[in-house]
């Protein structure tokens, strides 16, 4: 592994190459969010909520109008500080040792003038206010779409780094096999593509230098950053045989199903993104 020279500026990067997730378009009223609320929202949080309504809508639990009393999520995320959050850091913090700034190395500007300095910078980073706030909170993406869709099971995320949408996927079938839940909704989510996220990586030289990934290969030198995005909807297969419901793909576990197969689990799921 190559490490960045020390003396490297940090907002330069030596990697210029990543994979994003293109323009989309997001209707807030759909999911009872205010419009004005949506800039200070974090991006994963509002791809979760699009992503789950697609979800559930391909496994036709809209159109049979099922119940989600026992429905739960669990979401792979990294509690990583997204744009949203870092803008809210930059108005509350920045602002204030701009401030401190100007007045050490221009104590001929008066406090009024330094005052505007910092109002004007706080207003082009945009808003940051009550409403904004809980769109700014990694681990309760969760607990937004338990919340919007009226879920009442269970609701968290789990960070386990590149592993993490298989781990939730993982937790997910242990809530089906235990009973505690009849339907699970799984996946992750990651779109940490702000300049900080990635000046961290540029600096412990782990981005390819070639700007190309190479698994198993002795010629790989680093990895790409990338977004993503996807969910699955996931059953019990002897529910999803009773309940007609289409099957994409089953897991087999320790349990044992109607076909004596194993544990299985149904998803009806987007195609992720």
């Amino acid at each position: 592994m190559h490490f960045s020279d020390a003396t490297s500026p940090v907002d330069r990067f030596y990697c210029k190459r990543g994979g994003f997730i293109p323009d989309y378009e997001f209707n807030p009223t759909t999911f009872g969010i205010l419009p004005l609320a949506v800039e200070g929202t974090e991006p994963d949080h509002l791809l979760t909520l699009d992503l789950v309504q697609k979800a559930l809508e391909d496994a036709g639990v809209f159109q049979k109008n099922t119940s989600l009393e026992k429905t739960g999520i669990v979401i792979g995320k990294g509690n990583y500080t997204g744009p949203g959050a870092t803008r809210a850091i930059e108005i509350v913090r920045t602002g204030e040792q701009i401030s401190s700034l100007l007045q050490e190395l221009l104590p001929q500007v008066s406090s009024a003038d330094i005052e505007k300095v910092k109002h004007a910078f706080q207003e082009r980073k945009g808003r940051f206010a009550a409403d904004t706030a809980m769109g700014l909170i990694p681990n309760l993406v969760a607990s937004l779409v338990a919340n919007r869709f009226d879920l009442g099971g269970v609701a968290f995320t789990v960070d386990a780094a590149c592993a993490s949408a298989l781990i939730a996927v993982d937790h997910a079938v242990q809530e089906l096999q235990r009973g505690r839940s009849d339907m699970m909704i799984a996946g992750g989510v990651h779109t940490g593509q702000n300049a900080a996220f990635w000046s961290i990586f540029a600096q412990l030289g782990a981005m390819s230098r070639q700007e190309q990934i190479k698994p198993f290969s002795i010629d790989a030198d680093g990895l790409l950053i990338g977004e993503g995005c996807g969910f699955v909807v996931l059953k019990r297969l002897e529910d999803a045989v009773r309940d007609q419901d289409k099957i994409y793909a089953v897991i087999k576990g320790v349990g044992v199903s109607s076909d004596g197969n194993g544990t299985s689990v149904m998803s009806p799921s987007v195609k992720v993104s």
